[in-house]
């Protein structure tokens, strides 16, 4: 799999809002039990049933998300760490699920792709409008694979729905773009952003009658979807800011 560098477009000022959702990403993490560094949730099976309840807690589960109401713990869940102990609103859990991740590794991988398109796009949108938009894609993506899967009960994490919005938006607002990939072990290509980026939303298609993973690939092609479509509003309805004056010789 081709691991995404950086952008051949150059962006004309600082990604400000791009740096902002990766360092929150990134703190969110570190305070979750999620990651290593959150000691204050114990260690082994304490660790777990904490990670357990903290995902039930914040992440966003389908059914309660088209039911209005808070739904039990799993009675697995129940054995193994005893009753729950919260009560959550769906539709923050809708928000609050965007920034959390299972691992270091999910949290890399999103945060590379974010860093790598986020930048073009904030460049074009705006500031407010990316970041508005990040938020409106994550929640098309929640809200699409509880549409698909109403009665689900497994929590949906991750921030690869509102980043896969930035992919759709990207492919639109800069579709002459390249990217510039690692492939490992040593190879690095540049491929225009069309390649990538259909290569990629192909394989999240193909992969929809994949039972057996547990990758939300509904939520990343509603949130793709809603990216392209955005931006078509977006370019129709002009740049967000004037453009910067020339200079005079």
């Amino acid at each position: 799999m081709a691991m995404p560098l950086y952008d051949s477009q150059p962006a004309r000022r600082v990604p400000w809002v791009t740096y902002l959702l990766v360092t929150a990403n990134v703190l969110v993490f570190l305070f979750t039990p999620m990651a290593n560094f959150s000691s204050w949730y114990g260690e082994g099976r304490v660790r777990e049933c904490n990670a357990a309840r903290f995902t039930f807690e914040y992440g966003a589960v389908p059914k309660e998300l088209t039911t209005g109401r808070q739904q039990p713990v799993p009675p697995q869940i129940v054995r193994q760490c005893g009753p729950e102990d919260f009560s959550k609103t769906p539709w923050v859990s809708a928000f609050t699920s965007m920034f959390l991740h299972s691992g270091a590794l999910h949290l890399l991988g999103n945060l590379v792709v974010l860093f790598v398109v986020g930048m073009g796009v904030e460049d074009r949108l705006g500031r407010l409008r990316y970041l508005l938009s990040y938020l409106f894609f994550g929640l098309v993506a929640v809200y699409g694979f509880a549409y698909v899967s109403p009665d689900a009960t497994v929590p949906l994490i991750g921030a690869s729905g509102a980043i896969a919005g930035v992919l759709g938006a990207y492919l639109i607002l800069n579709p002459r773009g390249r990217i510039v990939s690692l492939v490992p072990p040593i190879f690095v290509i540049r491929l225009p952003v069309w390649v990538v980026l259909g290569y990629w939303f192909v394989i999240q298609w193909l992969s929809l009658g994949d039972r057996e993973s547990n990758v939300a690939y509904v939520a990343h092609i509603a949130g793709f979807l809603a990216g392209v479509v955005f931006a078509l509003m977006a370019r129709q309805a002009g740049p967000a800011r004037r453009p910067a004056a020339l200079s005079r010789g």
